[in-house]
């Protein structure tokens, strides 16, 4: 699952670069457009890795792993847009790992 909330994570760095290059708002310029295009198909692929996922997995573990979406979010838009790691942002990050790690923790002493 940690490689779907990548996936998901590439996806919305696709879509705002397909949104950015947008000209106009018709449907046709949208569906042509080949980021959003690669987007929104790598989002199909993360909902097919959620729902195997699902199968065997309590929600109330992989959800909050979905949340690491965020993180690689955070971390490619410092690298490709550059926008600024705030501390507010890297206080997230840190919570949002932190969090991560504990239902790990508590999911392989449960075993």
């Amino acid at each position: 699952m940690v490689l779907g909330t990548v996936l998901a994570a590439i996806a919305q760095v696709l879509i705002k670069r397909g949104a950015a290059e947008l000209s106009s708002k018709q449907v046709l310029d949208m569906i042509t457009n080949v980021n959003l295009l690669a987007g929104y198909t790598l989002y199909a692929i993360f909902t097919l890795l959620l729902s195997l996922a699902l199968r065997d997995t309590e929600l109330s573990i992989l959800y909050p792993i979905i949340s690491l979406t965020f993180v690689w979010v955070a971390l490619l838009s410092l690298f490709i847009f550059g926008e600024r790691l705030t501390a507010v942002k890297t206080a997230g990050i840190v919570i949002i790992c932190g969090g991560v790690a504990l239902l790990g923790a508590k999911r392989e002493n449960a075993s």
